[in-house]
């Protein structure tokens, strides 16, 4: 490993002043740890910003507030997330292990790198994202894992995480401390596509540090659904999955979000699919439809042509329970209104009826 300076910061302030070109913000060091194990990451300097808000803050308006030092088993368990914004509760719990989601920070699962195993292979394989102009061997080597949708002749690797496909999905703003100032930036202007410089993830300026993840409120985002397709059942990336939240009134989608994972070099929003979907049936048919759509630009790999076919039927599938679940309330809402009328009806007519009786008994 290569040798490093520790300081821990104080403030977000702090980390930005203390943050330089060779050095690393550190957050519960769930990736980082295991890259500068693997001599990957070598910065000269950590700033330790794990002491950084760790606030979970439910506005009156509907609004969402996650401080980038949250810890993930935190966020997934917070009742006002479960109830408002539970798909990032299903997002968080389909990773990793509940010893990492102890110790992962949010804003370090963001910023957290590819999985690619020729990324990792510092030794014995060619890679752009870790030595930009040397090559990818991913791309003729075995690719079943990598991209689908975005990727370019010097990267096919993925994002791995499966909080940010929820936060693509649901319009999240990152907030945003450096150099020069505050900002903020729409999440899915935060992770770039490779192009030719796959080793620049992000679109952060030098220095530039994560304070804060806030989710506007969205009425869909109480109905929605995470699912996740993996070679086994915990603790393992995803070869495909679907973030999708939906409204639906007499049949029709009036209201939704889909993001997917597992198949570019950032949370992938359908785009497509959305504008395809919005104010059209909620049916299978067109389900099949904008996912379809939505996949007209992948170009598979020799080993993962598969993924195509199984997004669509995840995706398909994903929207056709909630749409089924959607529709289930909208008829109960619907046959509870009728219920209320009717009872209101009947008690109307029994106060007229005792008023009639009352002045008929008036002398």
């Amino acid at each position: 490993m290569t040798p490093f300076t520790y300081a821990r910061a104080a403030s977000a302030a702090d980390a930005v002043r203390l943050g330089q070109a060779a050095a690393s913000y550190l957050g519960g060091g769930t990736n980082l740890v295991d890259l500068m194990r693997e001599n990957i990451a070598q910065p000269a300097l950590l700033v330790d910003v794990s002491g950084l808000s760790q606030r979970i803050d439910l506005r009156p308006d509907g609004s969402l507030l996650i401080g980038a030092a949250v810890k993930n088993t935190a966020l997934a368990e917070h009742a006002g997330v479960r109830a408002h914004f539970p798909l990032l509760t299903r997002a968080i719990t389909a990773g990793a292990s509940a010893q990492i989601r102890n110790m992962a920070t949010v804003g370090g699962n963001i910023m957290q790198r590819t999985r690619c195993g020729y990324f990792y292979d510092r030794e014995g394989a060619r890679c752009n994202k870790r030595q930009p102009g040397q090559g990818c061997d991913a791309i003729d080597g075995f690719n079943r894992m990598h991209a689908i949708l975005g990727a370019s002749p010097a990267c096919v690797a993925t994002h791995p995480s499966d909080l940010c496909v929820a936060l693509a999905a649901l319009d999240a703003i990152v907030h945003l401390e450096g150099a020069s100032g505050s900002r903020t930036l729409a999440f899915d202007d935060l992770h770039r596509l490779p192009g030719g410089r796959p080793d620049r993830d992000t679109t952060l300026l030098p220095g530039e540090l994560i304070t804060a993840v806030e989710l506007p409120a969205l009425p869909c985002a109480s109905h929605a659904a995470y699912r996740k397709v993996r070679d086994r059942a915990s603790y393992a990336f995803a070869l495909v999955s679907v973030a999708a939240a939906l409204a639906v009134r007499g049949g029709v989608v009036t209201e939704l979000r889909l993001a997917l994972g597992g198949v570019a070099h950032k949370p992938w929003r359908a785009w497509v699919a959305e504008a395809a979907l919005r104010g059209r049936p909620a049916s299978t048919a067109y389900f099949r439809a904008a996912a379809a759509a939505e996949l007209a630009a992948a170009r598979p790999l020799r080993d993962n042509a598969f993924k195509i076919d199984l997004v669509q039927r995840v995706l398909v599938a994903t929207l056709g329970s909630l749409a089924a679940s959607a529709s289930a309330s909208d008829a109960g809402a619907e046959a509870g209104v009728a219920s209320i009328t009717a009872a209101e009806t009947a008690a109307e007519t029994a106060v007229e009826t005792a008023a009639g009786t009352a002045a008929g008994a008036q002398p």
